[in-house]
């Protein structure tokens, strides 16, 4: 038999408002579901963001042995690069690091004749991943020829902690709240096709196929699920908005990067599409599984 596309979507339709309250109350919970999810998972993402920005700019810092030459001072990197976790490792001499400190804090030309020997030679190391600090920073420890080691894991393990935690609600919270949203669509379909039980039951005596019986209820839990994504999107975009002014506006977050709403709005919504589909699709084919047995 043909798929009548026009006659399933029209019959989804009026199935879906049929019962306009549970209809509404099923397009609720969807959105009340991604909108939790997507907020756990943006705050996930934009905490793995910082993490790499930190990575580039908060580097370890470790200092050389200054009983060592010049000459074996920077022998010492071939060593350190092959320390798991490093990404890159680069050499910096006394006078390097007297020149930066000068630039960086003698406003008043008071340290213009601040001798480089009171400074160690020092390799500037950035990670692969900032979850391994606390292991790189052991490693450059123990390596001989380095004496001190500096490393400001706070601020690492912070965004660490943030992202972990984050990632596990998410998860979470995406296993219970698609099973509610299913439960709750399922629970819909279900009244529309108990109204609709007789009907079915005569179509089933004239010969039509089951899947002739369920495609109509099959498109009623697609719009459902379109409808509360397309609104979890809208609601999750102004809200991302909101928090992301409110950061910015933030005398003690502004530090925090917010990844702009316009860079990922296109896998959000394809993400909230694609949920919001498998929810009302499978919400329905749960609710007409039973009356296609009889």
């Amino acid at each position: 038999m043909k798929h009548d596309f026009r006659y399933f979507f029209r019959e989804g339709i009026r199935n879906m408002f049929s019962h306009g309250f549970m209809s509404f109350a099923a397009i609720g919970v969807t959105v009340a579901c991604l909108v939790i999810m997507g907020t756990f998972s943006l705050v996930a993402y934009n905490a793995n963001e910082n993490l790499k920005d930190l990575q580039k700019e908060n580097a370890v810092l470790a200092f050389v042995d200054e009983n060592l030459s010049d000459n074996e001072a920077k022998a010492l990197q071939s060593t350190l690069e092959k320390i798991p976790g490093a990404a890159d490792c680069t050499f910096v001499s006394r006078q390097e690091a007297r020149d930066s400190y000068v630039e960086q804090y003698d406003e008043d030309d008071l340290y213009s004749d601040l001798d480089p020997s009171i400074f160690r030679h020092r390799y500037v190391i950035h990670l692969t991943d900032a979850a391994q600090m606390q292991q790189v920073v052991s490693d450059l420890e123990a390596t001989p020829g380095i004496v001190k080691v500096r490393a400001d894991e706070t601020i690492s393990n912070g965004f660490l902690t943030v992202r972990n935690v984050a990632s596990l609600i998410s998860i979470a919270l995406i296993a219970v709240l698609l099973v509610i949203s299913v439960f709750i669509i399922s629970n819909t379909i279900k009244l529309t096709t108990f109204d609709r039980r007789d009907e079915i039951a005569i179509m089933k005596m004239v010969g039509a196929t089951d899947g002739f019986i369920r495609w109509p209820f099959v498109y009623e839990g697609l719009l459902i699920g379109l409808m509360g994504a397309v609104i979890a999107f809208g609601l999750q975009w102004l809200l991302y908005e909101a928090i992301s002014k409110g950061i910015a506006g933030s005398d003690t977050l502004q530090l925090l990067r917010v990844v702009s709403f316009r860079k990922i709005w296109g896998p959000v919504a394809g993400v909230f599409g694609l949920v919001g589909i498998l929810v009302g699709v499978g919400g329905s084919l749960t609710a007409i599984r039973k009356f296609l047995r009889v």
